[in-house]
């Protein structure tokens, strides 16, 4: 008896955000061998990805039912999301459908997590299985140690101790997953604005006093469509901001363009730790 035919590979959609996240992991999928549908939100997402692409749809923010077709159009059975959405454009630009409202109806909360999550179960209950933004990224998740030229002083080093218990501490209430600390006060904390914003309001609040930028995951970090990112745009912010120090959790932070990131660091004398989230003890 002949053996049945092998099952076609899967078919992965790509939902992209904006920023440079969406390109890299079009990028290291292709050198994979995968080519992705890419959705793309009219908001958000940076044109120049029709290049990048032989697949390309475009929607705006609220368009679930759309989503849906068009996904299921392509055949897509896995698909990833990559890129930020801007939170005031979740809650100000969006233009539900009917697919849409049935999801905000449902939500316990309205923050973006939930919508999110939402979104996600809605497009699983259709068959399209969502993996980590991570999948093809790996190897651009930050290391455990330091990984820029200069190591943290120890006034940083206590910085970044006391960062990381108050980071968190929001990021478990999903307030925030970022903070800025000066001589172990907290200066500055994230919140719709986003990182590299956090990190230039922190420098109007002190008398151009050496400052230290701490990012962490949340406790229960849904990495499908959620993932903590830094890039050169960050490094930039924090030397325009007189910040000399970065720590982000190891294996969970995605350093974006990382050699340029790294380089940049370098080049502005700026520290950057990768810190090990604690494991818990068994109960």
């Amino acid at each position: 008896m002949s053996s049945p035919p092998p099952a076609p590979p899967p078919c992965y959609g790509l939902i992209a955000g904006n920023g440079r996240f969406p390109f890299l992991v079009l990028q290291a999928a292709r050198s994979r061998g995968v080519e992705m549908v890419v959705v793309a939100i009219k908001e958000e997402t940076d044109p120049a990805i029709a290049a990048h692409t032989r697949s390309l749809h475009w929607l705006s923010l609220g368009q679930l039912g759309k989503l849906i077709e068009v996904l299921h159009a392509e055949g897509v059975t896995r698909a990833v999301m990559a890129g930020q959405v801007k939170h005031k454009q979740i809650f100000s630009a969006i233009r539900p459908d009917w697919k849409m409202v049935k999801v905000l109806a449902s939500l316990a909360s309205k923050n973006t997590d939930s919508l999110l999550g939402a979104v996600v179960r809605t497009l699983e209950a259709e068959g399209i299985q969502f993996e980590s933004s991570t999948t093809f990224l790996e190897p651009l998740l930050a290391p455990e140690g330091r990984f820029s030229r200069r190591r943290a002083t120890v006034t940083e080093a206590g910085d970044i101790e006391y960062g990381l218990q108050v980071a968190r501490h929001l990021a478990a209430v999903d307030i925030g997953q970022a903070v800025v600390v000066a001589d172990r006060a907290c200066v500055a904390v994230e919140a719709m604005e986003g990182t590299d914003a956090m990190i230039r309001r922190a420098a109007t609040l002190v008398q151009g006093r050496s400052l230290t930028v701490v990012k962490v995951a949340k406790p229960n970090q849904d990495l499908r469509f959620d993932v903590p990112v830094v890039g050169p745009g960050t490094i930039a912010a924090m030397r325009e901001s007189g910040a000399t120090a970065l720590a982000v959790e190891s294996g969970l932070t995605l350093l974006l363009d990382r050699a340029t990131l790294i380089a940049d660091a370098d080049a502005a004398d700026i520290a950057l730790v990768g810190v090990a989230r604690p494991t818990l003890a068994p109960s």
